[in-house]
């Protein structure tokens, strides 16, 4: 079903799509960088045709951003390639050249402070494509990341991403920037545990692709854009409770699916003593906590008027809408049995 609404039913969009999953898996896969930037390269050129669209403008303005955006990246990481293992084989510059490879990585990923085309681009994106541009467009940057990084370039990117992240999301109007914002703020959660295990890593993104699916879901079945539409819909009080849920759920509340793997990342921070750090971590998520919960508090003080078809809708998805809070509820009571 995902996939027919990602492609529209499309069969050249569908062809695309596996190319964009295989071209991943070549990155991820490869024994040599010349290997991994061939894959970065054929994702991009696969993802490109999955969000442009002849008959939108904002489309078409959208996926010549993301072209530009990737396609510097991708020129400063080859030319890092050749620097380091063709030109300069003999000098040591291995600091600068891990901070250029970096940063190139990262402005794929879409990284604080190279962060500025991410939220634009997110605002032209449909609510499916973006699911992809947040969940598996990371995966060959973050893995590749793994590989070669320097160390304390990669803390202050965290730390920019973290504040950045819960900052700039507090005077947004829009959903999908809204939910960009977050995406950046957990890309630093993210880069965190890849730097301690690729295990850790895999199991926080496992657990951020399934809440941001359940949320994106959401919008996308009640065609939500804006925040003034959770307002003005007299939504049933089931659907404002899955809403409540899966936002506090995404900024890592207790007793919420979304805490299990902060929990463990500040157990880590707090064994080794970065307290200043932990303390980092605790307060953006704080604020980000902060402005889920003035949303969702605005829409169950304000009702307007019920839309007609919201019945309709009710009926179809509410198994649906049902699950995706008891999967949020119950999976970190359920995993706290890790620990007996």
């Amino acid at each position: 079903m995902f996939f027919f609404i990602l492609t529209n039913n499309n069969s050249n969009k569908m062809f695309f799509l596996f190319i964009l999953f295989f071209s991943t898996l070549i990155s991820i896969s490869s024994n040599s960088w010349f290997g991994c930037w061939i894959g970065l390269e054929i994702n991009l050129l696969s993802f490109i045709p999955l969000i442009s669209n002849s008959k939108n403008l904002l489309s078409v303005e959208t996926s010549l951003k993301y072209f530009l955006t990737q396609s510097l990246a991708s020129i400063n990481f080859l030319f890092m390639i050749l620097i380091k293992f063709s030109l300069l084989k003999n000098f040591d510059m291995n600091n600068i050249i891990s901070i250029m490879m970096n940063s190139s990585l990262l402005m794929k990923m879409g990284s604080a402070p190279f962060h500025f085309w991410f939220p634009n681009i997110v605002e032209g994106l449909s609510w499916m494509n973006n699911f992809m541009l947040m969940t598996w467009q990371k995966i060959s940057p973050m893995i590749l990341l793994s590989y070669y990084f320097n160390k304390n370039f990669l803390i202050f990117m965290i730390i920019m991403n973290l504040i950045i992240g819960s900052l700039g999301g507090l005077n947004q109007t829009s959903l999908r920037k809204l939910l960009a914002f977050s995406s950046i703020n957990n890309l630093g959660w993210m880069i965190f545990s890849i730097m301690i295990s690729e295990n850790l890593w895999l199991f926080y993104f496992l657990i951020y692709s399934m809440m941001i699916f359940m949320m994106i879901s959401l919008f996308f079945l009640m065609n939500m854009y804006f925040m003034n539409q959770l307002f003005i819909n007299n939504m049933n009080f089931f659907i404002k409770m899955n809403l409540l849920i899966n936002f506090l759920s995404l900024g890592g509340l207790p007793p919420f699916m979304g805490f299990m793997p902060k929990w463990i990342i500040i157990n880590f921070l707090l064994i080794n003593k970065f307290y200043f750090l932990t303390f980092i971590f605790m307060m953006t998520s704080l604020i980000i906590i902060y402005y889920y919960i003035r949303i969702i508090y605005s829409s169950f003080m304000f009702n307007y008027f019920k839309m007609k078809w919201m019945n309709l809708f009710m009926k179809n998805n509410m198994f649906l809408i049902n699950l995706s809070s008891f999967i949020s509820i119950s999976s970190m009571i359920l995993s706290t049995f890790i620990f007996m």
